[in-house]
C-alpha cells in the first residue's frame, strides 16, 4: 500500500478536470496559512495542510460516512468541517487507491451539486 505525498495529491486533484482551481484561502490565519484547498464550480472539495499533511478533508455522501469509518482505519472526522458532509483521511494510512477514490467522489459531489443549478433555464 503506497501512501500519497503532498505533491502526488496536489497533482491528482488538479488532474480531475480543467475546472479545478487551487488556492490557499486561509493565509490570514496563522494556524491555517499552510492549508491548500481545491475548488470546482467555486466550491471546495478537498483541503489539507501542506506542512503537516496529517488529515485530508473531502466531502462525502452522509449515508456512506459511517461505513467508510468502520471499514477504513484511515477515515475519520474532518478537521474544522461538518462531520455530516465531510470526512478526514489520514494519508499515511490510506493508500493511493482509497485516497484517489474518496477525492474523486468529493469532486463529483461538489461538481454535480453546483453545475445542476447553472443548467436550469431562466424564466
Amino acid at each position: 500500500m503506497m501512501a500519497m505525498n503532498v505533491e502526488d495529491l496536489r497533482s491528482y486533484c488538479l488532474s480531475l478536470g480543467s475546472d479545478v482551481e487551487e488556492k490557499m484561502p486561509f493565509q490570514a490565519f496563522k494556524a491555517a496559512n499552510g492549508v491548500l484547498a481545491f475548488y470546482v464550480c467555486g466550491h471546495m472539495f478537498c483541503y489539507f495542510d501542506v506542512d503537516s499533511f496529517g488529515v485530508v478533508n473531502v466531502k462525502c455522501q452522509p449515508e456512506r460516512i459511517s461505513e467508510l469509518k468502520d471499514r477504513h482505519e484511515a477515515v475519520g472526522n474532518p478537521y474544522n468541517m461538518s462531520p455530516r458532509h465531510w470526512i478526514g483521511i489520514v494519508p499515511q494510512l490510506a493508500g493511493e487507491s482509497l485516497m484517489e477514490q474518496l477525492v474523486a467522489n468529493s469532486y463529483t459531489i461538489v461538481k454535480q451539486q453546483y453545475t445542476h443549478h447553472k443548467k436550469r433555464p431562466l424564466k
